[in-house]
C-alpha cells in the first residue's frame, strides 16, 4: 500500500499535511505520534471512512482513493470500543465469520482461537453490557482479528487495559502478525510499545512524517532532533554544547563547533569512569518507579531526566553528578539536523 501525497483539511485547519508513505505489506508498520499528531484522520483516510483533500492512496496498481469503506477488505479497531449489544462476546468475533458464509466447524475453531488468544474464554455466553471496558475491547479486536482483513487498522487498541494484561497482548499480537497476509497499522503515543512492536515505524507530529523506516534503525537513528524526541520516552535530554567545552565528541572532525547534544535518559549513570562525561547539577526530584529511580536535575538553565537502575533516596536541591559515555551521545546541528549517532 501507498499513501502519496495525501494532505486532509478540516474547515480552516490541515490536519495532515502532504504524506507520502509505504506500508510494508504483511507486517507490522507503526503510526508513533503524540496526541493530535494526525495519526487518527490517517487511520480513517486508509479505511476509506474519510476522503483526503489531496492525495492518493494506492494498493497495488488500484487506486482506492474514492472507493467506500464497504468495497474494501479493511477492518478497524478505535480507542473507544464498538460492540453489537445484543449479541454474546462469541456472536460478536463470529459476525464477520458468519457474514463471510463460513461452515459452523470454521466458525467454532476460529472463534475459540481468538477467544483464547484474548483471553476470552470464559466470557463467550455474556453480552457487553456485562463486561469490564477491557474485556469490551478485547472482543471489539477479536472480532476485527475474525475477519482476516487484508488490512487491519489499530488505533491504541489496548490503551484501555491494565499494564500486565496490556504487556502479554502486545506479546501474542506481535506473533500472531508475524508472517501473515494482513497488513497491520497500529496508532500508538508510546515509543516502548513502538519498540516492542516491531516492524516499521512511522514517526508523525502535527499531521507530517517526520521519518519512516525499520523501527530500530529509526530509533537507533533519528535523522533530525524532532525526530529523536519523538521517539524518546523519557524525554531526550537535549544541551547546548560547543567543541570548546572539552567534550569528547565521537566524531573526529565535527561538522560544526556548536552542537546540541542528546541523551537519551537510560543512558546515565550515577557511577563514573575514565573517560565519561560528568554533568553536575541540582536534584529537582527524585522518582522510584519499581526497581528504576527517575532523576530530574537542574543544570543552569538546562532541565535533565535520569533513568537509572535501583533505588536511590537523594534529597532534594542536593548537588548530583550524572556521568555518560560519549558514545552513548548524539549530535545535531543549529537546524536540528543529525550529525552523529551512538554506534550500533
Amino acid at each position: 500500500m501507498r499513501l502519496s501525497g495525501i494532505s486532509y483539511r478540516a474547515g480552516s485547519e490541515l490536519w495532515l499535511r502532504d504524506i507520502d508513505l509505504v506500508l510494508a505489506e504483511g507486517g507490522i508498520n507503526v503510526l508513533l505520534g503524540a496526541t493530535l499528531a494526525g495519526k487518527t484522520t490517517l487511520l480513517r483516510i486508509m479505511a476509506g471512512l474519510d476522503r483526503p483533500t489531496t492525495g492518493r492512496m494506492i494498493v497495488g496498481d488500484r487506486d482506492l482513493t474514492g472507493i467506500p469503506v464497504r468495497e474494501r477488505n479493511v477492518a478497524m479497531v478505535y480507542q473507544q470500543f464498538i460492540n453489537y449489544p445484543s449479541l454474546t462476546v462469541y456472536e460478536n468475533i463470529a459476525s464477520p465469520l458468519r457474514v463471510a458464509r463460513k461452515s459452523e466447524a470454521e466458525i467454532k475453531t476460529r472463534v475459540t482461537q481468538l477467544a483464547q488468544t484474548l483471553r476470552l474464554n470464559q466470557f463467550l455466553s455474556r453480552y457487553p453490557a456485562e463486561l469490564s471496558g477491557g474485556q469490551q475491547q478485547r472482543t471489539a479486536l477479536a472480532r476485527a482479528l475474525a475477519k482476516d482483513a487484508q488490512l487491519l487498522l489499530l488505533d491504541e487498541p489496548l490503551i484501555n487495559l491494565d499494564y500486565k494484561l496490556r504487556e502479554e497482548l502486545r506479546a501474542e499480537l506481535t506473533q500472531l502478525f508475524a508472517g501473515g497476509r494482513t497488513t497491520v497499522v497500529y496508532a500508538t503515543t508510546e515509543p516502548l510499545e513502538a519498540l516492542q512492536l516491531g516492524g516499521h515505524t512511522t514517526l508523525l507530529a502535527e499531521g507530517r512524517v517526520l521519518q519512516s523506516g525499520p523501527t530500530l534503525e529509526v530509533f537507533r537513528r533519528p535523522a533530525t532532533l524532532e525526530a529523536a524526541r519523538a521517539f524518546s520516552d523519557p524525554p531526550l535530554n537535549v544541551i547546548p554544547a560547543t567543541v570548546a567545552d572539552g567534550i569528547r565528541l565521537p566524531i573526529a572532525s565535527p561538522m560544526a563547533s556548536e552542537v546540541l547534544l542528546g541523551i537519551r535518559a537510560h543512558e546515565f549513570s550515577l557511577t563514573g569512569s575514565a573517560g565519561q562525561i560528568a554533568l553536575r547539577g541540582r536534584v529537582e526530584l527524585a522518582e522510584i518507579s519499581g526497581s528504576e529511580t527517575f532523576i530530574h536535575l537542574a543544570r543552569d538553565d538546562v532541565r535533565l531526566v535520569a533513568q537509572v537502575p535501583g533505588v536511590h533516596d537523594l534529597p532534594l536541591n542536593e548537588p548530583c553528578t550524572l556521568y555518560v559515555r560519549p558514545e552513548a551521545l548524539y549530535g545535531f546541528d543549529a537546524s536540528g539536523q543529525l550529525l552523529f549517532a551512538p554506534e550500533t
